[in-house]
């Protein structure tokens, strides 16, 4: 696999983030495998920042699918770069990180995962639509180069 693209951001690149979201997820069942078989389904979130925004956490409850969700973001001042991390009531396994930041309104966090028993390439593109929303995707690679998206998220603030 091809090595993945360092990005770097600043402790402000998840500013926008704190609150509660409504969420509607539209999911690929199956991955790498060219299908088609997308599932929609909403949830709700709420992000709360830590230690001065170097640290936010979101918990994300998805009631249909019978599962909830974590996400833990850590900013590293040093190398100019946040770390995600995700688990989930299922597993209970935090998954590897990714890492990256924002250029403008738009973030590439990149790791490695496995997914189906196979090492893959791991993207989450975050995307600041504005005040009132936000876009969340998460894509797999085989080789670091062809991306198919597999999960996307389009938060819209609560009350907004």
């Amino acid at each position: 696999m091809n090595p993945l693209p360092k990005r770097h951001g600043s402790v402000h690149d998840f500013d926008f983030l704190p609150g509660r979201w409504h969420v509607h997820n539209r999911r690929l069942a199956t991955r790498l495998y060219g299908a088609d078989d997308w599932r929609e389904f909403d949830a709700t979130s709420e992000c709360w920042q830590l230690l001065g925004g170097v640290v936010n956490v979101d918990e994300n409850h998805f009631p249909s699918e019978g599962f909830s969700g974590m996400s833990l973001r850590i900013f590293d001042p040093a190398r100019r770069q946040w770390s995600i991390y995700w688990v989930n009531s299922r597993t209970g396994r935090l998954f590897p990180p990714v890492h990256g930041g924002f250029d403008g309104p738009r973030g590439e966090f990149y790791g490695v995962d496995t997914d189906d028993g196979r090492e893959v390439a791991a993207r989450f593109v975050w995307t600041r639509l504005g005040l009132g929303s936000a876009r969340w995707e998460q894509a797999f690679s085989l080789d670091g180069e062809r991306w198919e998206v597999n999960w996307v998220m389009e938060l819209t603030r609560a009350g907004a």
